[in-house]
């Protein structure tokens, strides 16, 4: 069985939600920028709930799934890139948008604090907090049965998770990417996703379950 914890539904997959988000402001404040960086699509969703004209700035993408969200609710993105580790992003905007006015539009919680890199550099990025992350709560009988194969979408998703539930010797889990990898405790098998897609994760859990000593 594979379990997806992310809030999405995806065909072949146990839906477990480990997060809901939070808007936690009504307004963004745009006067002191001219890019706007996101670094996931639940960001680009809530400030297009906020305000729309967040589409009138060029995007900094960080992620294909924000890519992905930044284009179809019609917004610009000029950068995006192949992978995304907190230095390699903090050392590309001090390359290419040293010059920019960049306002990143955050959740409550990051895993790498970007600002404080940057303010290393001499390079000031604006931040404003426009959601939050909550963890769901689960009764132990909905904890995932033996020889699951777990989808974790985010250090949040691993987080609530084990907020909720102990791991199982028999469990595998499929990470979305070395971000997410780093928050995982020791002693959990896992794999990485090919890609930082939920439909690359879904296709390395098919991939697991077809080669072990369990089927879906």
């Amino acid at each position: 069985m594979i379990y997806l914890l992310s809030p999405l539904k995806k065909e072949g997959t146990i839906s477990l939600p480990m997060i809901s988000f939070e808007i936690t402001t009504n307004s963004i404040d745009f006067s002191n920028c001219d890019t706007l960086m996101f670094t996931s699509k639940q960001a680009v969703v809530s400030a297009n709930s906020i305000d729309k004209r967040w589409k009138e700035y060029p995007c900094i993408s960080i992620g294909e799934a924000t890519k992905h969200k930044i284009e179809e609710l019609g917004g610009e993105v000029i950068y995006h890139p192949n992978k995304f580790y907190g230095e390699v992003l903090a050392h590309d905007i001090k390359e290419y948008f040293s010059d920019k006015k960049i306002l990143y539009l955050r959740p409550k919680v990051i895993s790498f604090d970007s600002k404080g890199f940057l303010e290393k550099e001499k390079i000031e990025l604006q931040e404003q907090i426009i959601y939050k992350t909550i963890c769901k709560n689960y009764k132990q009988k909905d904890k995932p049965k033996k020889n699951a194969i777990i989808i974790f979408t985010s250090p949040s998703t691993i987080k609530c998770f084990f907020k909720n539930f102990s791991w199982d010797t028999s469990y595998w889990a499929i990470l979305i990417g070395k971000a997410t990898q780093k928050h995982l405790p020791k002693g959990c098998k896992f794999e990485v996703a090919d890609e930082p897609l939920i439909n690359s994760c879904i296709k390395k859990a098919k991939e697991i379950a077809k080669n072990s000593d369990f089927s879906l």
